[in-house]
C-alpha cells in the first residue's frame, strides 16, 4: 500500500521538485521507502508501505522492456490466479509484487486491464512509447485519487494536502461544494471543498495522451448494471463471503481486525479466524467508565471465542479535544464525524502493536439494510412511482424525477432549512441556483428504487464518510485498512439478487445474518446496532468549550462564508433536538479544516521560494 503522486504536461516539465513535495507530504502512507520516475512531460512518485513482497516489491515497477512504468496504491486481492495466468501466457516478472500483474494486464488488455482486478486501487500508468498516461481507481472507492487539471497539464496525488503541500493547487473555496458539505456532513464526490481539484471516481479511468493533448474519462462498471441473479441468498452470500475472507488475508505481514462488536465487524472477524495461518489481532475502543455504549466486553467476549489476541484503547475526552485539529488535517476532507477519533484510536493501536494491516466491516449497513430509514426509502419511491403511473407526463422531453432519499434525515432537513440564513450574501448569490436535492434527482426511466438507493447510499454516506474517513485515518497511522464487505463480486452478488427478490422489507441485515449464523452467537446477531459510538453531547460541549470561539470571527466569517452574527451564534454550539450532526458540529469541523489545510499551502509557496532561490544560486 502507498501514496501515489505526479504531474503530466504538454510542455517539456522544467522542475520536478513540486512532484517531490508531494512525495513528502504523503511518507505517512509509505514509510518504508519511496521512488520516483520522470521523463520529458511526466514526473511520477510514491511512498511504499510495504505488505506483499516487502523486499523485492519496490516502485516504479516496469514491464519486460521498462517501456511500461507503473505507480500504485493497491493491494490486488486476485494477483496470485492473475499472475499464474500471465506466467502461463509468456510474462516474465521482476518482482513478487501483487501489483506488477497490472503492468502484464495492460500489455493484453490496454485499460481494460482494470476488468481483471479485485480488490481496492488507484494506480498511474505511463506507456513510454505511446506517450500516454491511465489513471484508475478501483470500483467501490477504497483508494483516493485528486486531480487538478489546467490547460496542458495535470496533476494527481494521492491525498488533498499533497497537491496542496506541493505547491501545484492553491486554496481557494468552492461555494458549492461547502453548500454541500453543510447539509450531508461531507462534499459527495467526485467534487471536493476546493475549486478545481476533484477525485476521480469509482471505477473510472482517465487518459493523458500528450500529443495532441488529449484528456479522457471512462466509467468501467456500474453496480446497477449487474445481471440479475437467481437462487439461494443465504447460499450465494455466504459463497461469496468465504471467496473475499480469504482473499482479503493475503499479506506478508501481521493482519488484525477492527472489533466494535457489532454484526460487520463480527462477521468480518469471524471469517478471518477461520483462515488466517498466525494469530489475529483484535483492536477496540472504549470510554472511561465503560458506559453501556462501550462495547469493548462484547467484542472481548467475542474476540475470545475466536483465539484473537484483543486489544483495546480508553479514549478519554480531553485527549480526543487536544487532537481535535490534527484529526481533521489527517482525514484531507472536512468530514462532521465526530466518531472519527475513535477510528483513528484504532489504527494508533495497531500500528503500536506491529499490525500494519487491518480488516474492517464497514459497507454491510449501507449493502444489507443496516439503516432502516433508507428501507423505508425504498418503500415511500415506490409509493410515488405508483402514485405517478398513469398521469399524463409534459410533452416535449423528459422528466425530474427526485428519490426520496436524504430530504429524510433531520439534519439534512435542518440544514435546508437554516443553512442559507448562515451565509454571507455574497456568498449566497455565488450558489445561483445549486440544489442539494439534485444529487439524488435524475431523469426517466425511473429505476428499480431498492437498486438505485443501494447505489445512492454507497456512494454518498459508504464512500465520503466511510471510505474516505477509514483510509485517510488508516494511513496517517501507517495502517492499510481493508473493507471486505465493499468487495466488487458481493456488492454484485447482493445486487444480482435483489433485481428478483426484494429484501427492504425483511428485518435490518437479514441476508447477511442468516449467510453467518452459524459463525456468531446469537447475542451478535441479535444485537442493535452500535459501531464505535462516542458520548456524543459530552464531546460536542468539550469541543465547544475549547474551539467555539475560533467561529467568531474565524476563517469562514473572514473568507465570506459565514455572516458574522452566524458565526457567534454557531460558536455556542447549538445542539437542536433530534439532530446528531448540528449545524455547529459541521461548522467547527469546516473551520478546523481550512485553518489546517490553509497553512499547508502558506507552507508550500514558502518551500517553493526557498527552491528558486536554491536553483537561482546554484
Amino acid at each position: 500500500m502507498c501514496g501515489i503522486c505526479g504531474i503530466v504536461s504538454a510542455r517539456l516539465l522544467e522542475r520536478i521538485e513540486p512532484v517531490r513535495r508531494m512525495q513528502r507530504a504523503l511518507r505517512h502512507r509509505g514509510p518504508d521507502g519511496g521512488g520516483e520516475f520522470h521523463e520529458q512531460h511526466v514526473a511520477l512518485a510514491m511512498r511504499r508501505l510495504s505488505i506483499i513482497d516487502p523486499a523485492g516489491g519496490w516502485q516504479p515497477l516496469y514491464n519486460e522492456d521498462r517501456s511500461l512504468v507503473l505507480v500504485a496504491n493497491a493491494e490486488v486481492y486476485n494477483f496470485v490466479e492473475l499472475r499464474r495466468e500471465l506466467e502461463a501466457g509468456g510474462h516474465r516478472f521482476a518482482t513478487h509484487s501483487d501489483c506488477e500483474v497490472i503492468l502484464h494486464l495492460y500489455e493484453e488488455r490496454g485499460d481494460g486491464c482494470v476488468d481483471r482486478l479485485r480488490g481496492m486501487f488507484a494506480f498511474a500508468l505511463w506507456d513510454c512509447r505511446r506517450q500516454r498516461l491511465l489513471l484508475a481507481r478501483d470500483r467501490m472507492g477504497e483508494k483516493p485519487l485528486y486531480l487538478y487539471e489546467q490547460p496542458g497539464r495535470l496533476a494527481f496525488a494521492s491525498e488533498l494536502k499533497a497537491l496542496l503541500r506541493g505547491g501545484v493547487a492553491p486554496f481557494k473555496l468552492e461555494p458549492a461544494s461547502l453548500d454541500l458539505y453543510f447539509h450531508y456532513g461531507y462534499v459527495p464526490e467526485p467534487a471536493t471543498a476546493l475549486q478545481d481539484v476533484r477525485k476521480l471516481p469509482p471505477a473510472c479511468t482517465l487518459s493523458v495522451e500528450i500529443g495532441p493533448w488529449r484528456v479522457r474519462q471512462c466509467c468501467y462498471w456500474d453496480m446497477e448494471d449487474t445481471p440479475a441473479l437467481d437462487g439461494d441468498p443465504v447460499e450465494r452470500i455466504r459463497a461469496e463471503l468465504e471467496t473475499v475472507g480469504e482473499l482479503t488475508l493475503r499479506a506478508d505481514v501481521p493482519v488484525g481486525v477492527a472489533l466494535s462488536g457489532g454484526l460487520d465487524s463480527s462477521v468480518v472477524a469471524a471469517l478471518a479466524a477461520r483462515r488466517y495461518a498466525g494469530r489475529l489481532h483484535a483492536f477496540s475502543v472504549g470510554y472511561p467508565g465503560r458506559p453501556s455504549y462501550d462495547e469493548r466486553s462484547g467484542a472481548a467476549a467475542l474476540a475470545d471465542r475466536l483465539g484473537l489476541a484483543f486489544h483495546d484503547v480508553e479514549l478519554p475526552t480531553e485527549e480526543m479535544v487536544e487532537f481535535f485539529p490534527e484529526l481533521n488535517y489527517h482525514r484531507d476532507d472536512p468530514i462532521a464525524d465526530i466518531a472519527g477519533y475513535g477510528y483513528y484510536a484504532v489504527m494508533r493501536a495497531a500500528r503500536d502493536a506491529g499490525v500494519p494491516v487491518v480488516l474492517q466491516g464497514q459497507g454491510g449497513d449501507e449493502l444489507f439494510w443496516g439503516y432502516p430509514w433508507v428501507a423505508q426509502c425504498v418503500s415511500e419511491c415506490e409509493r410515488k412511482t405508483a402514485a405517478l403511473a398513469g398521469k399524463p407526463q409534459c410533452p416535449g422531453g423528459p422528466t425530474a424525477d427526485r428519490m426520496v432519499f436524504y430530504d429524510r434525515v433531520p439534519c439534512f432537513q435542518a440544514a435546508l432549512a437554516e443553512a442559507r440564513d448562515l451565509y454571507a450574501a455574497d456568498f449566497t448569490t455565488s450558489l445561483k441556483d445549486a440544489d442539494p436535492l439534485d444529487l439524488f434527482t435524475f431523469r426517466d426511466p425511473r429505476p428499480a428504487a431498492n437498486v438505485r438507493l443501494t447505489r445512492l447510499i454507497c456512494q454518498t454516506y459508504l464512500l465520503e464518510n466511510g471510505i474516505a474517513q477509514g483510509d485517510r485515518l488508516g494511513m496517517a497511522c501507517s495502517v492499510e485498512l481493508r473493507l471486505p464487505l465493499v468487495d466488487y463480486r458481493l456488492v454484485e452478488t447482493v445486487i444480482g439478487l435483489r433485481k428478483l427478490q426484494a429484501d427492504h422489507l425483511l428485518p435490518p441485515k437479514a441476508w447477511l445474518k442468516a449467510a453467518v449464523r452459524d459463525l456468531l452467537p446469537e447475542e451478535i446477531l441479535s444485537r442493535p446496532k452500535q459501531g464505535f459510538a462516542p458520548p456524543l453531547k459530552t464531546w460536542h460541549r468539550a469541543l465547544f468549550s475549547k474551539y467555539g470561539s475560533n467561529l467568531c470571527d474565524g476563517y469562514l466569517v473572514q473568507a465570506g462564508v459565514l455572516r458574522p452574527e452566524a458565526g457567534v451564534r454557531l460558536a455556542g454550539g447549538p445542539f437542536p433536538q433530534g439532530v446528531v450532526v448540528p449545524l455547529s458540529f459541521k461548522a467547527l469541523v469546516l473551520e478546523s479544516w481550512c485553518r489546517q489545510m490553509s497553512t499547508a499551502a502558506e507552507r508550500s509557496q514558502n518551500e517553493s521560494k526557498t527552491d528558486a532561490h536554491c536553483a537561482v544560486c546554484v
